[in-house]
């Protein structure tokens, strides 16, 4: 897989490699006591240097879910994970795991839409619009609303991960999420790199978002091809 950092306000490659084997061993592709391929070989795949793969490396092993053995290894430990950028990401590929990406469509402040369900404290929210990948694999387009209470997005110093925006830029957390799975159909507005067309029946998410008041500060929505991407929640 070729991680790329040329968008101004992606994750950083190491981090996208740490989170890319973070998904892996959630979905159960990696387990534990497995031994990682050689440095030199996973850098080549990542298509990065061995100095950001060690970086990566060294990530999860403060997270607790790596091994690093002098002259034998690397070694995947599996336990709860904590600080992950995409814990509450919850579509894999059918195969499991996957990196989630995203392409910024728009960005819009507005008055909330009466059809929207109630949340947050005002009339107005910033409306952010996106293509979703797992990989290089397009699986769904969304549209997440955030509370203008929350704070002023703004569009040229968002990246792939919302949550991970609102800590570094807005300096809240969300600390729990709500989502409901049904079926609805593509919206007019999705790109025609979709990969079904508006008015296809596909899978549906919508989701409430909270941080620490008492009414959710975000509302998203999410269409995914079901050929594409599987909802996925595990119970421990």
């Amino acid at each position: 897989m070729n991680l790329s950092n040329q968008k101004r306000n992606a994750l950083p490659v190491y981090v996208q490699i740490a989170e890319l084997i973070i998904r892996d061993v959630s979905s159960g592709r990696l387990s534990h006591g497995d031994r990682l391929p050689p440095e030199r070989e996973m850098a080549a795949e990542f298509n990065t240097s061995v100095g950001t793969l060690r970086k990566a490396l060294a990530e999860l092993t403060n997270k607790g879910l790596l091994e690093r053995i002098q002259g034998s290894g690397n070694y995947i430990k599996t336990g709860q994970v904590r600080d992950s950028v995409y814990g509450m990401f919850r579509l894999e590929l059918p195969e499991g795991g996957g990196l989630p990406r995203a392409d910024l469509l728009s960005v819009e402040t507005l008055p909330k839409p009466d059809h929207l369900p109630v949340f947050g404290y005002a009339e107005r929210g910033a409306r952010i619009r996106r293509l979703r990948y797992l990989n290089d694999t397009i699986i769904a387009v969304e549209e997440i609303w955030l509370d203008e209470s929350a704070g002023q997005v703004t569009k040229d110093a968002l990246s792939d991960s919302l949550y991970r925006y609102y800590q570094k830029q807005l300096g809240f957390w969300i600390t729990r999420a709500e989502d409901r799975v049904s079926i609805n159909e593509v919206p007019r507005w999705a790109p025609e790199t979709f990969t079904k067309t508006p008015g296809t029946p596909v899978g549906y998410i919508e989701r409430f978002s909270w941080a620490d008041r008492d009414l959710p500060i975000e509302f998203s929505r999410t269409w995914f091809d079901t050929d594409q991407a599987l909802y996925v929640q595990r119970l421990k």
